[in-house]
């Protein structure tokens, strides 16, 4: 299989628009102060088209690809094993995460907003998580406060379209050809993010003064020093748990084309051909590296987990809540679980699951949503590296695993 040959600037162009954009945004608050603030609608009119399109978004990209799933008794085997590698390895690189900012805690004394926090109605816990799970109305599942349920809802009809057969192939077409439009659709209003959150960031930086930048250099600085050490040092103990020394070297000797397709494109998706490719000298069986990588690209990302950790935990220091509760860790943790399922394989992904942190801990969507977009613009690069790369080193511990696979 040929990997093409990375063309670096072609494929940073909408990561450096954006960063052009929000460059130019923050000379222009610096410059101009409040007097931004007639440029905020275009922020606003970003904003809102992401809002409506997050929805059946949503709801396509998770029913069309549980739709699509074939079902093998071969596979049955393979696939425990596979969620098991999975939700293990998301999870810790989650703890890591949370042990990297309580080692170095981030505070930020400036509140983004002014405005109250959404409350939550009070009831017991069961009302609280059937609240939080399930809508008494089918209209309800078309609000962003009910992401979790539509999510649920989501997979269920996906189930349900796999179950149906041939009497149901009209309808997975229908899934499929609503995922497609609806990818189009997300990349056609990300084309107007460089202005969008230009404009946002404009402002924030109009009103709220030069000091805001320093919300985002501590964070990213912890973020990026926990990717680098969660990647050379728990891969390789990944790498160990798959085949020893033998298995060690193989990883190592052959992950260097898909992590530089990786961090070339910030796409887990464009990184599949890399990593099969790199599978297969790996000698990878060819029934799990053709499940295993692909299904990976859309659902399993050791580095968005991560990411979605300092994302909660900024969002948390600039609105004054408290990070350290055991509850609200545990619901941490949950998100970055469903963070990794729903986000798609695409650069800048992200903002869905940010969407469901920012409801489920009920943040202002309108303040807390650009935030934590920003950040995971910049940290997208190294990110797509462990989200990609986690793949290929889940691939050898599942092939271990479900195969017994010993490398040579």
């Amino acid at each position: 299989m040929e990997v093409k040959k990375i063309n670096f600037l072609k494929s940073y162009s909408s990561v450096l628009l954006l960063l052009g954009g929000i460059t130019l945004g923050s000379i222009l608050g610096l410059v101009f102060g409040k007097g931004v603030e007639v440029i905020k609608p275009f922020g606003d009119i970003f904003l809102n088209l992401l809002f409506t399109a997050i929805i059946p978004l949503i709801f396509f990209t998770i029913a069309s690809s549980i739709a699509n799933l074939e079902r093998t008794e071969k596979l049955g085997k393979l696939f425990i094993v596979m969620l098991a590698v999975f939700l293990s390895t998301l999870l810790i690189s989650a703890l890591v995460m949370i042990f990297a900012v309580y080692v170095f805690p981030i505070h930020q004394s400036i509140i983004i907003s002014k405005l109250p926090l959404e409350t939550i109605e009070s009831g017991s816990v069961g009302d609280q998580i059937a609240k939080l799970v399930t809508v008494n109305d089918f209209f309800e599942l078309l609000s962003r406060k009910s992401m979790l349920a539509l999510i649920i809802f989501s997979f269920l009809i996906g189930f349900a379209s796999l179950q149906s057969g041939e009497k149901g192939s009209g309808f997975r077409n229908f899934l499929d050809s609503g995922n497609e439009v609806m990818k189009n659709l997300l990349m056609m209003i990300m084309k107007l993010a460089p202005i969008g959150l230009g404009a946002y960031f404009a402002y924030q930086v109009g009103v709220f003064g030069p000091q805001l930048f320093g919300a985002y250099a501590k964070p990213l600085g912890i973020y990026y020093g926990a990717c680098v050490f969660y990647f050379f040092v728990f891969f390789s103990l990944y790498a160990f748990i798959a085949g020893g020394k033998k298995a060690f070297k193989v990883f190592w000797g052959n992950n260097i084309t898909p992590s530089l397709t990786a961090i070339g494109t910030c796409s887990s998706i464009a990184t599949i051909p890399a990593n099969l490719e790199a599978a297969e000298k790996m000698q990878i069986p060819s029934h799990v590296r053709n499940v295993v990588i692909p299904l990976g690209a859309p659902l399993h990302k050791d580095g968005s987990s991560m990411s979605s950790i300092l994302k909660i935990t900024v969002l948390f220091a600039m609105f004054g809540k408290d990070f350290t509760e055991p509850s609200t860790i545990l619901l941490a943790l949950g998100i970055t679980v469903i963070v990794s399922i729903v986000e798609g394989g695409i650069p800048n992904g992200g903002y869905i699951g940010e969407v469901l942190a920012i409801t489920v801990y009920g943040l202002p969507m309108e303040q807390a949503l650009p935030v934590a977009m920003i950040l995971g613009t910049l940290v997208d690069p190294i990110a797509t590296l462990l989200n990609a790369n986690g793949d290929l080193i889940s691939a050898m511990m599942i092939s271990r695993f479900s195969e017994k696979t010993k490398w040579e």
